[in-house]
């Protein structure tokens, strides 16, 4: 993992606290037409055409301890849609009241101490596959042993050096990229071009 460095599970990174509005935020995506997500800070494509799905998959069952080798979990979002998070997700974790999940698609996770933690992230997020991102680079990622976790928040920068996205893509975890939607704005493809990114038809 490029710059791997372990974050505090428990307090959030800069610029990943909730939007004002989260539900104004989702009705911003929601559009039966495909659309590109780009960088809010410097414009920059994110994606290639997307078309949104009406709900939240569920992460594929995948026994990822018997895997010959090690590597991201199949993808819970599939090649070419997105999908809207209506739960928190990613950093801050804070103390649960009542053990459960950290987030969705998650098992539990504890505090040093033996405390159950759940995600006070943000809601709103931009779920898709990871293998449809365009430009972005792993920076300050949680410890993991084989790849990304969405525990220590944004972890996906711009080219223009903003942190736009949360990866997750440790083996054992759910594979998916979360584009903030603070982070990122939604570009309308135009109905004239045949083809809004290479090899990928409008």
């Amino acid at each position: 993992m490029e710059d791997q460095r372990h974050q505090d599970e428990i307090s959030g990174e800069p610029g990943s606290e909730p939007a004002d509005d989260p539900d104004a935020a989702m009705a911003e995506w929601d559009t039966p037409e495909p659309i590109v997500f780009a960088c809010a800070a410097c414009g920059a494509a994110l994606t290639g055409p997307l078309k949104r799905l009406p709900a939240m998959p569920e992460a594929p069952s995948y026994a990822w301890w018997e895997a010959e080798e090690m590597g991201p979990s199949p993808a819970t979002v599939p090649p070419g849609f997105y999908a809207i998070e209506t739960e928190p997700y990613g950093a801050p974790l804070v103390v649960a009241e009542v053990p459960g999940p950290v987030m969705p698609r998650h098992g539990t996770r504890c505090n040093p101490e033996g405390q159950p933690l759940v995600s006070q992230g943000p809601r709103g997020n931009i779920v898709m596959n990871p293998d449809d991102a365009r430009g972005l680079t792993t920076r300050h990622a949680s410890a993991a042993c084989c790849g990304a976790t969405p525990y220590g928040g944004l972890n996906q920068l711009c080219t223009c050096g903003t942190r736009v996205a949360t990866l997750c893509s440790d083996c054992c975890l759910p594979y998916e990229l979360h584009l903030s939607p603070d982070h990122v704005r939604a570009l309308p493809l135009n109905p004239d071009a045949a083809v809004c990114a290479e090899g990928t038809p409008s």
